[in-house]
């Protein structure tokens, strides 16, 4: 496809061509395997081999809290607790501590929220240029009637989304039913219009490297914008091995294709060191470009108190509680 005639992704670092998609190609997604031994053993190895410090440390951290969908799935949400998360996004880190940093303005790469708090959202984010991501296609499961799921799509984007996170049928990759897999997440990437697309793999419940690998190169043949690992609802989530995977499968499509597809690890990233080893993962496997908002995001909700803490920690030399950095 010509990418002179496809959607431009906008943000602060330029615009690069939105991803179409390509026609299906079964033999491609079969040809994707997983040596799961040694992607274990790369993995291990990655934790220690990349450790940063100091004034660098810092820096990554605050390259991190760009990057964060700042997250409230609760059975128990309301508006107000949104307001809150929303002003959370706007203003992160403590405005005193961001100045003597050097970083005013930092805000989080989005607020992720159910579809009955986009307006609250909306609202709340106004003038901030942070967008509003809502969880759809019967979240966390999937398992709605297929056409209530793209109505859900089409009605969070009337109300205000600029992303949708979706989750797809685990079923069709258990039983290996690429095309509908496929077809299904193309009618998603339909419905969104000019909404990015996150595809939700549930990559806990896939089974095995393998299907994760098959299942990301058919979601982003159809067109997805980021793949993403998890729901945050199931009882596996983020892992190193499973990121590795993921991202090898963006970088052929890269190549392949010329299309860029972003990457969001969510679900169990709470830890500050956690974030500083996904991000080493992403520069060393995809390079620079995809340490930007448009291209990667944590999804992540507790990450940020612990992320607060450590700046704090590394311009005053004392650890505050974690009750002084709340969420929302």
């Amino acid at each position: 496809m010509d990418s002179s005639n496809a959607t431009q992704i906008h943000t602060g670092h330029g615009t690069i061509p939105r991803n179409p998609g390509t026609d299906f190609d079964l033999d491609w997604a079969l040809s994707l395997t997983a040596n799961t031994s040694a992607i274990e053993r790369r993995c291990a190895t990655l934790p220690g081999r990349r450790s940063v410090k100091k004034d660098y440390q810092a820096a990554w951290l605050l390259k991190a809290i760009s990057l964060i969908d700042l997250t409230t799935l609760a059975g128990d949400d309301t508006e107000a607790r949104v307001r809150r998360l929303c002003a959370k996004a706007r203003q992160p880190v403590n405005a005193a501590l961001l100045s003597q940093l050097g970083m005013d303005g930092l805000t989080t790469g989005a607020v992720c929220v159910y579809h009955e708090m986009i307006p609250a959202a909306v609202k709340a984010l106004k003038g901030s240029g942070i967008p509003v991501a809502a969880v759809s296609t019967g979240f966390p499961a999937g398992l709605s009637p297929f056409h209530l799921r793209v109505e859900e799509i089409r009605e969070s984007v009337k109300a205000g989304a600029e992303e949708i996170d979706i989750v797809i049928s685990r079923r069709l990759v258990l039983e290996g039913k690429w095309q509908e897999l496929y077809n299904e997440m193309r009618a998603f990437r339909e419905a969104c219009g000019d909404a990015h697309v996150k595809a939700i793999l549930a990559t806990g419940e896939l089974g095995s490297l393998r299907n994760v690998a098959r299942a990301s190169m058919i979601c982003m043949m159809a067109g997805a914008d980021f793949i993403k690992t998890s729901t945050g609802k199931e009882s596996v989530n983020a892992t190193l091995p499973v990121s590795l995977v993921m991202i090898r499968a963006i970088r052929e499509y890269f190549e392949r294709t010329g299309y860029y597809v972003g990457y969001k690890p969510a679900g169990g990233i709470s830890k500050a060191k956690d974030a500083l080893v996904y991000l080493s993962l992403i520069k060393e496997e995809l390079g620079d470009r995809w340490l930007q908002p448009d291209l990667f995001r944590f999804g992540a909700s507790s990450l940020l108190g612990d992320i607060e803490r450590q700046l704090e920690h590394h311009v005053t030399g004392a650890y505050s509680a974690g009750h002084r950095h709340a969420m929302a």
